[in-house]
């Protein structure tokens, strides 16, 4: 309208000036989008007068471009600098943007020939600036100032200058701005450019940019340079890779550049989904090219060794099928669901087999083997753990890495993205029917992997492989599973010099750092195949000695290498095979080293050198590091235990020449009075680790013998110096240790002293001195030091010779309590004197001293003399000194705890007085555990066990808070591992005292409440935390049923109180995390391996196994006596309990989903009561039994509905006549019994088991055969299938009795026959055949016999397995076994004697049938969502019409300014769809790829004429890009259905009036090259599975979405109005 108004006031000759002067603006206004619009139609229309030279004289033509040339630096610029000023960008932004643009891009021609340049170089300024500069007055935005260029760039294309210019300013701009503007950028400079370039130009410009952005890749190989790099590659795609008929083009071709093709790979495995989008584009692109234009690619070699792309042209078809599965393959890969990507994944193994043949063939080779990587790369990278998993299987099968070349190839791939998959700890959960117990599927298989690579590594590779892979371990922190079966797998290479020192020193690493957090089992294990792996691996003559003795350090007894071990006599083995082989030493002074080192050198050497200790400096020194004596001992060990099993040797005289300097040291501790500190610490911390690390394990058989000797021998020889290092250690603690550093000394000592009187206990006359001279002495000198008056100034000396005491002290006391102290001993009688320590009161004022004595007594701070203290002894005082007066505090609880026990209440407190003294002191007990750290304060809590049962019933209250604050300690200790299962252990024994348990509501309702709230909560830990519910019931079994004495009745009754520990025992199962059960499941691997790890002999087995509970108390269930009353109360009581746990879950829960948390309650609820079945009265038998017929009528699973059936035959065998009780259960309601009556007709299958108790046989068997026969007509299928079963099976007893001449069968013989084999004929077809022969076969129905398989293996490890139970279900033999308490009777054997039901395989009768799957052709397995992606590409016409004509008559209808753009669309049933929703909500228009559509019936079909009402445009595929960019210039907003990183919600966003919707196609979505042409990516809310919706209802959502917002907003502007 604006032209033809412009155009009818032009043809008036108006006046131009006032024209201008009307139109025009202030600089400083901002006008509307009119009136640029209707100055832009004025000078559009100047243009023609303006050429024409008649219509203005030179002056008016002058004067006219001036005006135009003022438009644009006065009106233009700073109209486009007042709306980069504005943020955000707005509808009313976007469209002046556009129609300044417009009136610019007018103007520029009219103007001379150097204001386009001008201005352009004016707005490039603005993209070079900083963030400050850009935001100064009157600089343009990245967005606006794209804008204005885009619009100039048409008119500068000529000038090469401005060209190169234009792109130096740009190409920065993809590097530095923010994401958001990047693609703005390159679609509207750069593109743009690229558009307006002439042919011969081209290929120049693209090679600048192309230059450039692989210079930038190569330089900086981040995730965000790839993206970046790919945005801009895609983006001019179609130049880059369209065909050139010129030969200069080959410049410019990305396919021979190598750093190209490292962009797009690095895109295959982009954690972005579009960045992998754009490079698979690339790559597609570049193939379609090749395969065009037919020839070789590249032409000639290059000069780069590595080419990752080639193209032979005679080996065409044999490339287009490998890039096509190729694709398809990386296509799939972005599917989240397994069973949409499983299909695909044999196609990997079509593209490896390709690359194998082409790269065996004679310089043929055109597949590089780093593309396959590319797979699997982007499959360990995949959020679907199943998807990783298949990844990581499919690469250990991977046979082609039998091959050198490779292997050699993969190599780096396998240390790095392999590795880092691999620590993904969800990998190595067990499959699918794999067994508790059993190697995961991938730990197996990575073992076979490790073999086999690095067999076919080319040996000079091997070494540096393997040291890479362990320094992978150390550079991530790695969980306890991943790490222990790569250990393994590593200790099952072949044997090679492969690792030298720095091979040694990463597998250090590894233990001192990797592992530090792992769980004890899992970590020892790890520590046994790392050690086997470098015993195996070790490249003898490149290291010493020292870097193996030094290795070994950090392998701990407790945990792997533990003397008599199986690793250990390997490493002996290791050790004296390789004698004289290892790298020599250089020792000081010496410049080379050529004499070799054996064993037996180095060892002696190495004791010389560590008892060679400098002269005393009379200063106080640290104890030494204690880690020397450590690596020294096991030295000597090692050396004593290989020279041990060589033909001839004698033991003591090996042990005597070693130790020989030792002795010598230690004979003169006591007697040499210059003798340095140093160096009599250093003996006696080697001798200390020598006989700690020389101890075997006691369940060690092997080699045990021969290494007792050896201890024997050492100890004879310590004998000889043992009183020389006792009066050295007495010396030492009476009065010399009293700097700071001495409590550490003192530790030691008693360390030492403790070794010798336990080791020496048998020896009297040196154990008599002990117990009457040395300990009376010791304990006499410790109490005057405490009894000492404290004094003004606490020094160090004091404050430490009282910590010296308590810690002597507490030392005795240990030795008491473990009754190496004979109680008769004057040490005894000293001890008392400590006794009268603690509870004679103390002078005081202060009234809570009155009753006790030194209670809780503390250190107190030492205060140093001004100017006198060492600032290295003032830094510990700081440090160390907190710990210190706690340990004071801890072993006065260990004196306090110890005499309560042996001796009790001194005879100085009078008997009137006890009771308050024990008060008292419990009071102390409660604020000790305030007082001590949570890892010290196990001696209060065993003060408290002796403690609390003598103050109750009287002392309730303080009793409870004793316990209240036990049990909230213990439960803050619950992630700290080390210290929480002692703490627990001495918690329970208090809490659950026999005395306290005994406790009735009557005497202590408060107590007895609290303890079962505690044992509650303990159960609830135990869900989360396995092992601690055991503890507590172990230990409530051990006291109400002790295996090593006679019940006590007073004691046993106390399990009526805490019936419920009992009952949730018997159904306790814990619901661990996945994680939690996979920790489980390795650990139950590693003890399956028995001797063969270390692991299992060195750690100490804590036992917390999750089944333990169960085990435990069956074992307790299975010790009662029925004849006793009391245990026969608690057994029907329990059982009571059972049934009506039972009950509660069948009236809460109708369905419940096998293997659900209700399912195996109910499982073990009726495993329990078979094993309880013996020991059950008849009257009770009879009391229960309804409840038993009950639960046979609930709908149960299989394995619940097994051992019901079971317990049933087993009532009917033992008390035949509830046969009529049995018989009743027929008669109920057939609506309430439905499908339930099966179990019922399952009992009768083993009729023959029953019938034998039976009185009248004959009425029975009639009886059975006239219910039985009902059954076989109900209208149920399964019922009929049972029914008829049991009518065989009761046929085949009635038959034989029949033959015998009984009464009543000779006339059913006939029909019943006749019925059977007519019944057994219908079953002959299809499904039903199948049926009836699986239920025949059913192991409940066939091998299983209920009497001769009654036992512990049936009922809980061969039912569970056999009904399909999760396999966490099943308690295998050995466990039971495992506890010594569980008795065996030939009634009920532990093992089934007879193997039948052992030997089946699971199996249910139910039929499944599964359609066989057919494979027709080449795609399809592949599902019709993914197809190849050359179907997608369409036959592109070379020339079409940007604006095509309106194809609809609106007839008035209103539209609105939304424009759908469906060209990519080419299903006529979604367009036909589209259609319609386009016209119904008001669309401007639909843009197709071809108007053909519109005549298709399957369009018509849906579109119901909508076509007819709705504008059409046809716009190709190819022009999109086009289309779209004059769309942009136009004002709209282009707005894509893309999940991306910067996506927005649907529900959040705001859609502009001029809103352009562009949609995907259906299989392959928005293809990459068109991604950047989006101001915004729209994402739709899922919470499915499913990863996509249909195109045709995603375009419905956000044109409904659209049309609802302005719909609002006009409904508001109504309003207003």
């Amino acid at each position: 309208m604006y032209s033809v108004l412009i155009n009818a006031v032009l043809s008036s000759s108006p006046d131009y000036d006032l024209l201008f002067e009307s139109l025009a603006w202030p600089s400083d206004s901002w006008p509307g989008t009119e009136r640029v619009e209707a100055l832009t139609a004025f000078i559009e229309g100047l243009g023609p007068l303006l050429a024409d030279s008649d219509t203005f004289s030179a002056a008016k033509r002058t004067s006219i471009k001036d005006k135009i040339d003022s438009v644009v630096w006065t009106q233009c610029l700073p109209l486009l600098s007042r709306i980069s000023a504005e943020a955000g960008g707005d509808m009313r932004c976007r469209e002046s943007t556009a129609a300044a643009c417009r009136l610019v891009s007018v103007c520029v021609p009219l103007c001379d020939e150097a204001v386009p340049g001008r201005v352009a170089l004016s707005v490039l300024q603005s993209l070079q600036l900083s963030e400050e500069e850009a935001s100064a007055p009157g600089r343009l935005s990245v967005e606006v100032a794209s804008e204005v260029m885009a619009a100039l760039i048409p008119f500068l294309s000529a000038d090469e200058q401005l060209t190169l210019t234009t792109l130096s300013a740009s190409l920065p701009c993809i590097k530095t701005l923010p994401d958001a503007l990047v693609s703005k950028v390159i679609v509207r400079l750069l593109l743009t450019t690229l558009n307006c370039c002439s042919t011969a130009r081209l290929p120049s410009i693209l090679q600048v940019i192309l230059d450039d952005l692989c210079t930038w890749h190569s330089t900086s190989r981040t995730p965000v340079v790839t993206e970046r790099s790919l945005l801009c590659l895609t983006a001019l795609s179609d130049h880059l890779l369209k065909p050139h008929s010129l030969p200069s083009s080959t410049s410019s071709d990305p396919r021979l550049s190598l750093q190209f093709w490292r962009m797009v790979q690095d895109g295959l495995t982009h954690r972005d989904s579009v960045s992998r989008k754009r490079a698979l584009y690339l790559l597609k692109m570049c193939v379609a090219r090749s395969e065009e234009e037919g020839v070789d690619c590249p032409v000639s070699p290059p000069e780069e060794d590595d080419i990752l792309f080639k193209w032979a042209s005679n080996r065409g078809k044999l490339l287009r099928e490998f890039w096509e599965d190729y694709a398809l393959v990386m296509e799939t890969l972005e599917e989240n669901q397994i069973h949409v990507v499983r299909p695909v994944l044999n196609r990997i193994d079509t593209l490896i087999q390709t690359t194998v043949k082409d790269n065996q063939a004679l310089d043929q080779g055109v597949f590089h083997p780093s593309w396959l990587l590319c797979v699997y790369q982007r499959m360990f990278h995949s959020e679907n753990k199943s998807l990783m998993r298949e990844g990581v299987c499919h690469l250990l099968e991977l046979q082609v890495l039998q091959q050198p070349a490779f292997a050699l190839a993969f190599s780096q791939f396998i240390v790095g993205p392999f590795m880092d998959v691999l620590s993904e700890s969800s990998l190595f959960h067990r499959s699918v029917g794999q067994s508790i117990g059993d190697c995961p599927e991938l730990g197996a298989k990575l073992q076979v992997f490790m073999t086999s690579f690095f067999s076919s590594l080319p040996s000079e590779h091997r070494g540096r492989m393997l040291l890479q892979m362990i320094q992978q371990l150390c550079s991530k922190h790695w969980c306890a599973a991943p790490l222990f079966f790569l250990s393994q797998a590593l200790s099952k290479l072949p044997p090679g010099p492969l690792l030298g020192p720095d091979g040694l020193t990463a597998l250090r690493e590894v233990l001192r750092c990797t592992m530090i957090t792992h769980q004890v089992l899992l970590r020892g294990a790890a520590q046994c195949f790392l050690l086997n792996s470098a015993l195996c691996l070790i490249e003898v003559n490149a290291v010493t000695l020292d870097d193996v003795f030094s290795f070994l350090m950090h392998f701990r007894a407790d945990e792997s290498l533990c003397r008599g071990t199986q690793i250990w006599n390997q490493l002996c083995t290791w050790l004296l095979d390789n004698e004289g082989s290892f790298k020599p030493r250089i020792m000081d002074g010496d410049c080379t080293a050529t004499k070799k080192e054996t064993v037996r050198g180095y060892v002696e050497s190495e004791i010389h050198t560590y008892l060679r200790v400098p002269a005393s400096t009379g200063h106080s020194e640290r104890i030494p590091d204690s880690r020397e004596a450590d690596k020294l001992a096991r030295a000597i060990l090692l050396c004593v235990d290989m020279e041990r099993n060589q033909p001839g040797a004698e033991i003591g005289n090996t042990l005597e020449s070693l130790h020989s300097p030792l002795l010598d040291t230690l004979s003169r501790v006591s007697t040499n009075m210059y003798l340095p500190v140093r160096k009599s610490d250093k003996s006696l911390q080697l001798m200390l680790r020598l006989f700690q690390l020389g101890g075997t394990p006691s369940c060690q058989q092997a080699g045990g013998e021969q290494a007792e000797n050896v201890m024997c021998a050492m100890k004879k020889l310590i004998f000889k110096v043992v009183d020389q290092i006792e009066d050295f250690i007495l010396r030492r603690l009476l009065g010399e240790l009293q700097e700071l550093f001495d409590v550490e000394r003192a530790e030691l000592y008693l360390c030492v002293l403790r070794q010798l009187v336990v080791m020496y206990s048998s020896t009297l006359q040196h154990h008599s001195t002990i117990q009457q001279t040395y300990f009376p002495k010791l304990i006499k000198f410790s109490l005057k030091v405490l009894q000492e008056p404290s004094q003004q100034i606490n020094s160090v000396a004091n404050q430490v010779a009282k910590a010296v005491a308590m810690a002597s002290l507490a030392t005795v006391c240990v030795l008491v309590e473990q009754e190496v102290i004979d109680m008769q001993s004057e040490t005894v009688s000293v001890l008392k004197s400590l006794h009268d320590y603690f509870y004679n009161p103390v002078s005081s004022s202060c009234q809570n001293q009155s009753l006790l004595g030194n209670f809780n007594e503390r250190l107190l701070k030492p205060q140093t003399e001004d100017g006198s203290s060492d600032v290295g002894v003032q830094g510990c005082l700081l440090q160390d000194w907190g710990r210190i007066a706690a340990s004071f505090m801890r072993d006065q609880w260990i004196c306090l705890s110890v005499l309560i026990k042996t001796i009790g209440i001194p005879e100085s407190v009078e008997i009137s007085r006890t009771s308050e003294t024990l008060k008292a002191a419990l009071s102390c007990s409660v604020e000790a555990l305030a007082l001590l750290p949570s890892d010290l304060v196990l001696p209060v809590l065993t003060f408290m066990e002796t403690t609390l049962p003598q103050l109750l019933p009287h002392e309730e209250a303080m009793c409870v808070e004793a316990v209240t604050q036990s049990w909230e300690l213990v439960q803050g200790l619950s992630t700290n591992a080390h210290d929480f299962w002692p703490a627990l252990k001495g918690f329970v024994s208090m809490a659950f005292h026999r005395k306290l348990l005994e406790l009735t509501h009557a005497s202590a309702p408060t107590l007895l409440a609290t303890l079962k709230q505690i044992a509650t909560e303990l159960m609830e830990l135990s869900q989360s935390k396995s092992g601690v519910f055991g503890v507590l019931l172990q230990h409530c079994c051990q006291t109400w049923l002790p295996t090593d004495r006679g019940s006590d009745h007073t004691v046993f009754s106390s399990v009526f109180s805490h019936i419920n520990i009992l009952t949730e025992a018997c159904v306790y199962g814990p619901v661990f995390r996945r994680d939690q059960r996979l920790i489980q499941d390795v650990q139950t691997y590693v003890e399956q391996l028995g001797e063969e790890c270390a692991a299992n002999v060195a750690v100490t087995s804590d036992n917390r196994d999750d089944q333990l509970p169960r085990t435990c108390v069956l074992a307790f269930l299975s010790h009662l006596d029925s004849s006793d009353l009391q245990h026969q109360r608690l057994i029907e009581e329990l059982v009571m309990d059972l049934l009506k746990r039972d009950n509660d879950i069948s009236k809460s829960k109708v369905r419940y989903y096998s293997n659900s948390l209700q399912h195996r309650v109910k499982n073990r609820v009726w495993q329990t009561l078979l094993l309880l079945l013996p020991k059950l009265r008849e009257e009770f038998v009879t009391a229960v039994l309804n409840h038993v017929f009950e639960a046979g009528f609930c709908s149960n699973q299989a394995s619940v509905k097994y051992l019901i059936e079971w317990m049933m035959i087993l009532i009917l065998v033992r008390y035949p006549h509830h046969i009529d009780s049995f018989w009743a259960c027929f008669s109920r309601d057939h609506d309430k019994t439905k499908t339930s009556i099966c179990t019922f007709l399952s009992v009768l299958v083993h009729f023959n088991v029953i019938i034998p108790n039976l009185e009248d046989k004959d009425a029975h068997l009639r009886k059975a055969l006239d219910i039985i026969l009902q059954w076989c007509f109900n209208h149920n299928f399964s019922v009929r299938l049972y029914a008829l079963l049991a009518l065989k099976r009761v046929w085949s007893l009635a038959g034989v009795r029949a033959e015998e001449g009984a009464d009543g069968f000779g006339g059913l013989s006939t029909v019943i026959k006749a019925c059977l084999n007519q019944a057994e004929a219908m079953q002959s077809t299809g499904n039903a055949n199948k049926n009836w022969t699986r239920i025949q076969e059913h192991f409940f129905f066939g091998a299983f016999h209920p009497i001769r398989d009654y036992s512990v293996e049936t009922i809980f490890y061969t039912f569970p397995s056999l009904s399909e139970l999760a396999d966490d279900e099943w308690i295998p033999s050995w466990k039971f076994e495992k506890l010594s308490c569980f008795p065996e009777s030939p009634s009920f054997p532990l093992r089934n004697p007879a193997p039948d039901l052992s030997q089946l395989q699971p199996g249910d009768w139910i039929q499944q049938d599964k359609g066989e799957q057919n494979k027709e052709e080449r795609w399809a397995e592949v599902q019709k969502k993914i197809t190849p992606w050359r179907l997608g590409i369409q036959e592109q016409e070379p020339e079409l019409q940007l604006v095509p004509q309106q194809r609809a008559a609106r007839l008035g209808k209103l539209h609105g300014a939304l424009v759908v753009v469906a060209s990519l669309i080419d299903k006529p049933t979604n367009l036909g769809g589209l259609c319609r929703t386009c016209e119904i909500f008001g669309a401007s228009a639909l843009v197709l790829d071809s108007l053909r559509h519109v005549s298709d019936k399957h369009f018509q079909s849906l579109s119901v004429s909508s076509e007819l009402w709705l504008p059409l445009l046809e716009v190709k595929p190819v022009e999109l890009s086009d289309f779209l960019q004059v769309k942009k210039s136009e004002g709209y907003c282009i707005v894509g259905v893309e999940q991306t990183a910067n996506s927005q919600s649907l529900q959040d966003y705001q859609f502009p009036e001029k809103t352009l919707l562009l949609l995907g196609n259906e299989r392959e979505g928005i293809p990459a090259n068109l991604l950047q042409m989006f101001d915004v990516c729209v994402e739709i809310p899922q919470q499915g599975v499913t990863r996509s919706l249909n195109v045709h209802v995603s375009a419905a959502l956000l044109i409904w979405e659209y049309t609802r917002q302005h719909l609002a907003s006009a409904e508001v502007s109504k309003s207003e109005d």
